[in-house]
């Protein structure tokens, strides 16, 4: 019998341009997301969905954004910022290299 391991085929390799290129998105994301956190925002992801409401976290892979409740959002999550008026019910985690546009909403 031979010891040796047997090769498994690749079904997937991503593009090292594309790697690059979502790192960058991303970097760039959580620099504007720290810098605007607490801000309301309208942010536009990949698939087209919408979604309105205020930045309350960022880390390296998402944008936490709460929004009210009564957005008609079927799932929630517990929100550990709950004390954030306006802003109390749902929390969205939003992949960062997903998302297309935020804007800055002026209230």
């Amino acid at each position: 019998m031979s010891s040796e391991p047997v090769q498994q085929p690749v079904l997937y390799q991503a593009d090292p341009n594309f790697i690059q290129s979502a790192k960058n998105v991303c970097d760039r994301i959580h620099e504007m997301g720290r810098h605007y956190m607490n801000h309301p925002v309208r942010v536009q992801t990949a698939a087209g969905h919408v979604h309105e409401g205020m930045i309350v976290n960022i880390d390296n892979c998402y944008l936490y954004l709460a929004v009210p409740a009564h957005g008609g959002y079927q799932r929630q999550w517990f929100n550990p910022w709950w004390q954030q008026a306006a802003y109390n019910n749902v929390i969205l985690p939003l992949v960062l290299y997903e998302l297309l546009v935020i804007t800055l909403l002026y209230t």
